[in-house]
């Protein structure tokens, strides 16, 4: 897989260079704003890596041979764009002029699914990286699943993945989080190219950024590199050593590389190279005017692209198709010799599920209590051993998440047998993030990015605020990652009030696009692992740590099996007597128990009561009007909703004379049961809720 030499660097490749920097200050310039000095500095690097490193075809963005290229610093956009529109992957100069405007292919920042040829949503600083390293670990996943005993650089199935990283990348927490993860994994195909220009919107970094990154990353265990551009003699773009120091990464794949490059931004713009305003301000007609006599270019023209330049680039197309070609040969070749592996690799591209893949979900009897999390526990082997694209594991709680998956390797760049985990393998599916429930997010981002297996990753539900930032872009980009919340409640106990989430249920439910599920009892577990695994976006599982009872869904009167139900999000578990109800509580999670204790005592004194359970509002929200209004008619307006945690969600169900039974305080530190019934979480004050909610509608 290593790049051919010898190295070639003609005056057309620098001229192609300067383009780059000139569109990168007219598109800037055009719009009022933006980033254009990265942009510039790093023309010379995106070049040359698009033009002579990258294993891409610009004729099929999606081809599932290709190198993957993900620019962390998502502000400097057009560092990307450009090579897009020069290598021809459809976008135009008129996009690049639209830079930034409403209906625009070129936004602000990066969007994945947008623009062809953006592996990611970058902007915010660190996850762009971070994804980086899952892309890099879901590849390995990838070879093991179908081509694990080809020999290195041989497989279909190897590819690289590259990354530009900035200064403000590496000052993020997250990235330190993911890199260290990276080391551990011994991740050989990985490349980072750090620009190291010194410079963020505050000015020099110096007043905020001093340590030594590559001795810090050759601790993490990286293969580290620095190419000077700043030189005794002056500014010296040195491509060729850049080149150098690029293949020697390719070549190095038994650690992650990252090369230092140090640049000045927005070179060679007289007055603003080196300075904070060229990180994130239009330079300004003069400044401009300047930089492109000094590039000669006509300070009169915009968006000056020759011929001869534009012909250079689209050359990539072709050498991209004849690399492709290379490659559905081998390609053809493995599907000839492995055809069971090609047949699950189709079904698996296409996200089908195997025929059957659910008929040995398990089923609880009712009658037994069990807390959620064990009955998650049993779901995940069920899958486990149906689907061997599903891989997950834990921020170092597996134990009490149980995420585990029994028989299983664990994945870690050794062969072990019989250790502490079980053994473990290059291509093992149980995954040990360590305590760094940031990066697990980001990473899980990268691996669903890259495609072709399905993962998820578990902490308690209260750490879900260490992962936010990857949750939301999960949900911009809607991935189908899944995460294993547990310790859901005050239910957790003794922990305390750090541990026991109490405004987060509202929090994960305010993002878009996003799917918070808190399934009752063991069966609603089960069918939320199957809807999950149906659909596609994120969903965030909330399981309890502490048992509850599996409900007899017959006696009950249930209107819907437990997968119909819970796929819907909201279902009539308990139907009231006589078919019309009275009064309706609704809950969520553990608490579903105490609205159906509390219907039992409705009932015996003569109030007709309905139980909904709604274990996600988002799949609830999404059926049409006429089932809602089936499981919550208009007419009743006795409502009761119930759950251990702020109200603020439920105040759109119960209406104005309805009663929520929530928890606006953090908790403390005891068993459950007391904590329940000391912060008013009973059959009883359900009940009492629901006369006080009978009695407002009789006023």
């Amino acid at each position: 897989m290593s790049t051919p030499t010898p190295f070639e660097w003609t005056a057309v490749d620098r001229r192609t260079v300067d383009t780059v920097r000139v569109l990168a200050m007219d598109a800037v310039q055009k719009v009022g704003n933006g980033h254009p000095g990265t942009a510039m500095s790093l023309a010379p690097a995106a070049t040359l890596l698009f033009q002579k490193h990258l294993r891409h075809d610009p004729s099929d963005p999606a081809w599932v041979g290709r190198d993957r290229f993900v620019l962390s610093p998502g502000h400097s956009s057009l560092t990307l764009y450009i090579q897009l529109y020069l290598s021809g992957y459809g976008l135009t100069l008129d996009d690049l002029k639209s830079f930034r405007t409403w209906g625009s292919r070129t936004p602000g920042h990066p969007e994945h699914g947008h623009t062809a040829g953006v592996e990611t949503t970058t902007g915010p600083l660190g996850q762009g990286l971070a994804n980086a390293i899952g892309m890099a670990m879901a590849a390995r996943y990838e070879r093991g699943l179908f081509d694990p005993d080809a020999a290195p650089g041989a497989s279909p199935f190897d590819h690289r993945i590259y990354a530009f990283a900035s200064d403000g990348d590496l000052e993020e927490g997250v990235t330190g989080e993911a890199s260290s993860i990276a080391g551990t994994q011994k991740l050989g195909n990985l490349v980072v190219i750090y620009d190291d220009n010194h410079i963020s919107i505050e000015g020099d970094t110096k007043v905020a950024f001093t340590e030594d990154v590559l001795k810090r990353y050759e601790a993490y265990g990286w293969h580290t590199q620095s190419v000077e551009f700043t030189t005794p003699d002056g500014y010296v773009e040195d491509v060729e050593a850049l080149h150098r120091a690029i293949v020697a990464a390719e070549n190095e794949t038994q650690r992650p590389s990252i090369i230092r490059l140090r640049t000045i931004i927005a070179w060679p713009a007289p007055k603003l190279q080196n300075t904070g305003k060229a990180h994130g301000s239009a330079l300004g007609e003069p400044e401009v005017a300047a930089t492109k006599q000094i590039l000669g270019f006509d300070p009169q023209q915009h968006f000056e692209v020759s011929d001869e330049v534009l012909a250079h680039a689209r050359e990539v197309a072709e050498r991209g198709k004849a690399a492709h070609e290379a490659w559905s040969a081998r390609y053809e070749a493995w599907r000839a010799a492995n055809a069971q592996r090609a047949a699950e690799f189709d079904r698996i591209a296409r996200r089908e599920l195997p025929a059957g893949w659910d008929a040995k979900l398990p089923q609880f009897p009712p009658g037994k209590d069990l807390a959620t999390r064990k009955a998650s526990e049993a779901v995940i082997q069920a899958i486990a051993e149906q689907l061997p694209e599903f891989w997950g594991g834990s921020a170092d709680l597996a134990e009490s998440n149980n995420t585990t998956v029994k028989g299983g390797l664990s994945f870690l760049p050794y062969y072990e047998q019989d250790n502490e985990f079980g053994g473990s393998s290059p291509y093992g599916r149980i995954l040990h993030f360590g305590i760094r429930e940031h990066a697990m997010g980001s990473i899980l981002n990268g691996i669903a990015l890259h495609g072709n297996t399905r993962v998820f990753g578990g902490t308690f539900l209260v750490f879900s605020d260490y992962m936010r930032p990857a949750v939301r872009l999960a949900s911009l980009m809607h991935l189908p990652v899944t995460y294993v919340w547990t310790h859901d409640s005050i239910g957790l106990g003794e922990d305390g009030p750090t541990h026991q989430p109490i405004e987060h249920y509202a929090a994960l439910r305010a993002i878009p696009g996003f799917s918070f599920v808190r399934p009752a009892d063991a069966n609603e577990t089960a069918a939320a692992w199957k809807a999950t695994l149906e659909q596609d976006g994120p969903v965030g599982l909330a399981l309890t740590r502490q048992n509850v009872p599996v409900f007899d869904r017959e006696v009950l009167g249930s209107a819907l099996s437990v997968h119909e139900g819970v796929k819907r999000g909201g279902y009539v578990l308990a139907e009231a007597s006589g078919g019309t109800p009275r009064a309706i509580l609704i809950a969520t999670g553990s608490e579903v128990q105490l609205a159906v204790a509390a219907r039992e005592r409705l009932e015996e004194s003569g109030v007709p009561t309905r139980v909904v359970s709604m274990p996600c509002v988002e799949w609830f929200e999404a059926q049409d009007v006429g089932y809602q209004d089936s499981v919550l008619p208009k007419s009743v307006k006795a409502r009761v909703a119930v759950e251990v945690g702020v109200a603020q969600p439920w105040y759109r169900y119960v209406g104005d004379a309805g009663r929520v039974i929530s928890l606006e305080h953090y908790g403390a530190s005891a068993d459950f049961a007391t904590l329940l019934r000391e912060f008013g979480f009973t059959a009883e004050a359900v009940e009492a809720a629901a006369r006080e909610s009978l009695a407002a509608v009789a006023d």
